[in-house]
């Protein structure tokens, strides 16, 4: 069953990594606020030690993950197995924000290709790492593509289209809180 880490080891890191998709939660402070819970995938994700991890943030039809960030830090990220062995790690910690132009998103941009949607990088300082059974979590085979979708969007709009668009729907959170 579930037990905690002192840290993301050796074993843990190959594991985390391995994984093609994982999920990130946040929150606002306001008690009325939305939680959110976003899936990511690609290859955006790194483990940059013991207690630190990044990835780069592609750009979204929202910007939840960034405001919430901004406003609290507060984060858990949970990768989860869907091959024959059920397993399920959380990484909750502090989330840091990372615009283009900063050490931190040069540092963890430069772990993954390049990628025309890319629109910050998110750290986290990782305070508590946990895993759990996931015998609830079904068994599912993995086709492993990436969607050219998020590309091709970027691509067409190009890099005066992307910064329109990310006035237009990154500016601020579904509550109001400030994101790009």
């Amino acid at each position: 069953m579930g037990q905690l880490f002192e840290e993301i080891d050796e074993s843990l890191r190959r594991w985390i990594e391995a994984q093609p998709m994982w999920f990130v939660a946040t929150a606002p402070l306001a008690a009325d606020g939305r939680v959110n819970v976003s899936p990511r995938g690609s290859d955006s994700f790194s483990v940059l030690g013991p207690h630190r991890v990044g990835w780069v943030d592609l750009t979204g039809s929202g910007v939840e993950t960034i405001a919430h960030l901004r406003e609290n830090g507060r984060i858990c990220l949970m990768f989860a197995s869907f091959d024959r062995r059920p397993r399920i790690v959380r990484l909750h910690g502090q989330g840091h924000v990372h615009v283009p132009g900063t050490a931190a998103f040069a540092e963890v941009s430069a772990l993954h290709p390049d990628h025309p949607s890319t629109r910050a990088v998110i750290t986290v300082d990782v305070e508590r790492v946990s895993d759990s059974c996931g015998w609830g979590v079904p068994v599912m085979d993995l086709v492993t593509e990436e969607r050219d979708l998020m590309r091709l969007f970027a691509e067409k709009k190009g890099p005066d289209g992307m910064d329109d668009y990310r006035v237009e729907r990154n500016t601020n959170s579904i509550d109001g809180l400030l994101g790009l």
